[in-house]
Formats: structure tokens, C-alpha cells, sequence
């Protein structure tokens, strides 16, 4: 295994955009200052020096101290190799499952979880595509475009985060899944015509899945329920269920019965307000013809 870069390089802080700690997360920054540790006292106890280690592993010098002192989130290769250099018998290497869950922000860990525990998921987005169905490019491009703007490290942790959760689309049994987008989100070329191309092509991929429906508001309707803004609704195993709307309850999660009803309802209607699945695809085929 090379220990250099494709130029020849030792890896160093700028080439790792988005692999910082997050100071406020207090489970984060416990969990990678133990893997810190850890790999520090398997290090000295090897008898090998940081920057001897670094070179090993195909990391400089200051990046291994970084990622010791529990200040930089080690990638799976960075534990991978250190295993085999410090012949750590694959314990270095499993930390990773604790690790990767780091680098996402507690907020979108805690969705994630709900999402990775959910039976139904059922989503309305009135102004974005949702993240779920969003593309690399395409999230970077929105996540790139807020003001005040986000800086490189937060903008790759946001959208490693973002395509973490779609991980759903992979789970057995499959979950039910439910999307009603806008018609003016899908015409607008975030991030280019190549990035655009490409997200309305994943619609198409994901809208073709056996336990997916999704469904398009077309601009011309003239009756719309969704004008409050969006719509989340979970359902679990056990009966349970969460949601949260922006127009109401505040955006709060919500579990009463009662409170959900309303979200029920308003989904459902917008539902039927909206394009039918087929209707749907074949909208979203001929703007991919018009790009």
C-alpha cells in the first residue's frame, strides 16, 4: 500500500476538508478523543515516533498529532493502515463504526437514527429537493450557497451527513417511502446544467423503486395545501409515529395523536393534489429532455 498521495505527498490537515470535531458535540468529541488516545499509547508503545508513524500510515506528521490529541476525525483508511502498522488485530480498525457517526452534526445523527428506525417515511419539500433524493453535487452546490456562507470543512461534513441518511434506500426489509416535491425546485439548475442533469436522473432512479411513490405539485395548480411549508412524517414499528411541519407546531417533533392527525391530513391532500406518480415521472422525463 502506497503511503503517499496520487502527487506524491504525505496527507496532510488541507487535504481533509470536512473531518473536524464539532466542540459542542460532547458524545463526538468523546468518542475521537478515546480513538485518539488509543492510537497514541499503541503508537509510543510500538516505540515509533509521530512522524515516523505519519510516513508509515501515509499521513504528516501534524496530522497524526491532530488526530491523537482528539482535535481531527481519523478517515477509515487512516485506522485501516494504522491497525496493520501497530498490528492492533482488527481493534483499531472497528473503532471506525463509532468514528464515521462523528463526522455527521448531532442534529443529522438524530434524524438519521429516526429515519434508519422508520417503517413509513413520508415527505413533503416545497423549496429544496429533499436530501434524501439529492445528489453529491446537487447538495453540495445548495449547501455551498448559503449566506452567511459555511466554511469548506462544515460544507463536506453537511453533505457526507446528507448522503449518510440515504443509506435508507439500502435497508431490508425496504421501508415505505413517500416524496410530493415542487415543480419549481426540479426546474432550477442548482449547480449547473451537468449537476442538474444528474439530480433529475436520481429522481427518476429513486421515483422507479418498488417502495417509493413520489409525486410532483405542478406549478399551475390551483389549489394548494402545502403553503405552510414542509411536511415529515415517520412511522415506526411499534406503532409510534414523529412529525414536524413548518407552518405548524413551530417545526417541533411531534407524538401526540392528535397533532399528527393534522400533519396526516395535510399530507394526504397534497397528495391528492399533486401529479400522480406516473404523471410524475414523465414531468420530470421531459425536463431531463429540455436540459
Amino acid at each position: 500500500m502506497s503511503v503517499e498521495t496520487d502527487t506524491g505527498r504525505l496527507k496532510n490537515e488541507v487535504d481533509e476538508p470536512g473531518w473536524e470535531v464539532d466542540p459542542d458535540d460532547e458524545w463526538g468529541v468523546a468518542v475521537i478523543t478515546t480513538v485518539g488516545r488509543q492510537l497514541k499509547l499503541r503508537r509510543e508503545a510500538a516505540g515509533m515516533r509521530a512522524a515516523e508513524f505519519g510516513t508509515a500510515v501515509g499521513y504528516g506528521e501534524d496530522m497524526v498529532y491532530k488526530i491523537e490529541g482528539g482535535k481531527r476525525i481519523p478517515r477509515q483508511e487512516y485506522l485501516d493502515r494504522a491497525d496493520e502498522v501497530l498490528d492492533a488485530g482488527g481493534l483499531l480498525s472497528a473503532a471506525w463504526e463509532d468514528v464515521k457517526k462523528v463526522r455527521y452534526p448531532k442534529k443529522v445523527r438524530e434524524l438519521g437514527t429516526l429515519e434508519a428506525k422508520a417503517v413509513e417515511i413520508a415527505l413533503y419539500e416545497c423549496h429544496i429537493i429533499p436530501g434524501l433524493l439529492q445528489t453529491r453535487e446537487h447538495a453540495r452546490a445548495v449547501i455551498g450557497a448559503a449566506q452567511p456562507p459555511y466554511s469548506p470543512d462544515d460544507v463536506e461534513r453537511m453533505v457526507a451527513a446528507r448522503l449518510a441518511r440515504q443509506s435508507v434506500f439500502e435497508r431490508s426489509p425496504a421501508p415505505a417511502l413517500s416524496f410530493v416535491l415542487e415543480e419549481g425546485p426540479l426546474r432550477r439548475p442548482i449547480g449547473g446544467t451537468m449537476v442538474w442533469r444528474e439530480q433529475l436522473e436520481r429522481l427518476l432512479e429513486v421515483g422507479r423503486l418498488h417502495n417509493v411513490v413520489l409525486q410532483l405539485m405542478p406549478m399551475h395548480c390551483d389549489t394548494h395545501s402545502g403553503l405552510d411549508g414542509r411536511i415529515e412524517l415517520l412511522k415506526f414499528p411499534d406503532g409510534t409515529a414523529v412529525g414536524r411541519s413548518d407552518g405548524a407546531f413551530n417545526s417541533r417533533p411531534i407524538a401526540e395523536p392528535r397533532h399528527l392527525r393534522i400533519l396526516e391530513l395535510r399530507y394526504g391532500t397534497i397528495r391528492a393534489q399533486a401529479l400522480s406518480p406516473g404523471e410524475s415521472l414523465a414531468f420530470i422525463e421531459q425536463l431531463l429532455g429540455e436540459t
